[in-house]
């Protein structure tokens, strides 16, 4: 199969850079951004949506997108690159999109010879992003340039190799979406399940009693604790086995075997106030808020570090994964906002989060609920499994595709 720089068969048109007082409440033109090309190359305009005034159609025709049309972000955050190189085939329904700066449209030079599907399957391979990856520059964002993405290379078979090739990875795509697009309906439908049962947890519209989090927790001592701090936890203290310490990286994962840092008996007994147990809430300290697990049945004795802080709930009066559901809800988070001032949420600590409040219906609500949502996590357990398939199949065709291995030219 030959191989081909993209500048041989591509031009790039980079986007407008449209100004921040150019965009108004509504219209039927968009801007065509960053954010409208999501992680696995997926086209959304719903996604933040920017209009621009209608006039703009004439006045900047030259960056009006079509369908069909090829784009590629050439942005994104340092710290979290997620679609610096990724592909999209634009779907603009019935409005005017106009492209913007740091997106750049691919403009195919022979289409008769190159099938724009293809196409982009072709960039969105792995070696692809790690080749934007390497040459990107920039600070807080890292950037790839015309000459960096017309420099890629690619395999080019026949045209209709590559409408075969397109077409099966076109059905793989399909059931992998079909996966992830039920999954989502099964969330949604575990929120209306608990809008239905409780109502918003800002507005407390079924006026359920409240309670400030610091009057949920067990009445046994340090049952509100963040990790130690200072001298108390260094690493020179770790050994290779004993108790546990737990940090945020179990709690991102969501999966308690995970990490392998210990302390040995002595220190263990010195930092027992910050000993975990079954039905513990763990939550984050630094970075995002929301993220939060609960200590499982099984799990290696230990403790927690200094960026997590641990809930040990009164369970007669609230359920540990009802308390885990309304730490995440809307109306803590509006609270945990008005704490900060209008700041971010990037760093919350214990006296905080002891004076949020929170509804807290009667325990057999909170019971048959927790009942039918496990019904509905089964399904999505289900459906996660299949969706990790469909998964490995289209990165296995993905793979077959370009080696010359799922059509031969």
């Amino acid at each position: 199969m030959e191989v081909v720089k993209l500048s041989s068969i591509c031009d790039l048109q980079n986007g407008y850079a449209f100004k921040s007082n150019d965009y108004v409440e509504s219209s039927n033109t968009l801007s065509c951004r960053m954010s409208n090309i999501r992680p696995g190359g997926r086209f959304d305009l719903d996604y933040n949506p920017r209009f621009l005034p209608d006039s703009f159609k004439k006045k900047y025709d030259q960056y009006l997108l079509k369908d069909g049309d090829l784009v590629i972000a050439m942005t994104d955050l340092a710290n979290n690159p997620k679609i610096l190189g990724v592909p999209t085939i634009v779907r603009k329904s019935d409005q005017d999109i106009l492209l913007n700066q740091r997106v750049g449209k691919l403009i195919v030079k022979k289409p008769g010879e190159v099938h724009v599907p293809y196409l982009q399957y072709a960039l969105s391979r792995p070696e692809n992003r790690r080749y934007y990856q390497k040459f990107a520059g920039g600070g807080l964002q890292i950037n790839i340039g015309k000459k960096e993405v017309l420099n890629n290379k690619l395999p080019l078979p026949s045209l209709e190799t590559q409408q075969k090739i397109a077409a099966i990875l076109d059905e793989a795509d399909r059931l992998r979406q079909f996966d992830k697009e039920l999954i989502k309906k099964y969330e949604q439908l575990s929120q209306s399940l608990f809008l239905e049962m409780f109502g918003d947890t800002w507005n407390n519209p079924k006026n359920w009693d409240e309670y400030l989090i610091e009057d949920i927790a067990s009445d046994k001592k340090h049952s509100i604790k963040a990790g130690p701090f200072g001298s108390a936890l260094k690493k020179e203290f770790y050994t290779p086995r004993g108790y546990k310490i737990y940090g945020q990286e179990q709690v991102i994962r969501d999966d308690f075997e995970y990490g392998d840092y210990y302390i040995d008996e002595e220190r263990f007994k010195k930092l027992k106030n910050c000993e975990i147990k079954s039905g513990d809430i763990l939550i984050s300290l630094v970075g995002t808020y929301g993220k939060i697990s609960i200590v499982p049945d099984e799990f290696e004795k230990g403790i927690i570090n200094p960026r997590l802080m641990k809930i040990s709930p009164e369970i007669s009066l609230i359920r540990p994964m009802f308390l885990k559901i309304l730490l995440q809800s809307i109306g803590v988070e509006i609270q945990l906002k008005n704490f900060s001032r209008g700041g971010t949420m990037d760093i919350v600590n214990v006296g905080i989060i002891r004076k949020v409040k929170i509804p807290v219906p009667p325990i057999e609500n909170q019971d048959k609920f927790l009942e039918r949502r496990e019904l509905i996590q089964q399904q999505m357990n289900s459906l996660e499994i299949n969706n990790y398939s469909s998964e490995e199949l289209f990165n296995s065709l993905l793979q077959k595709a370009f080696k010359g291995e799922l059509v031969k030219d």
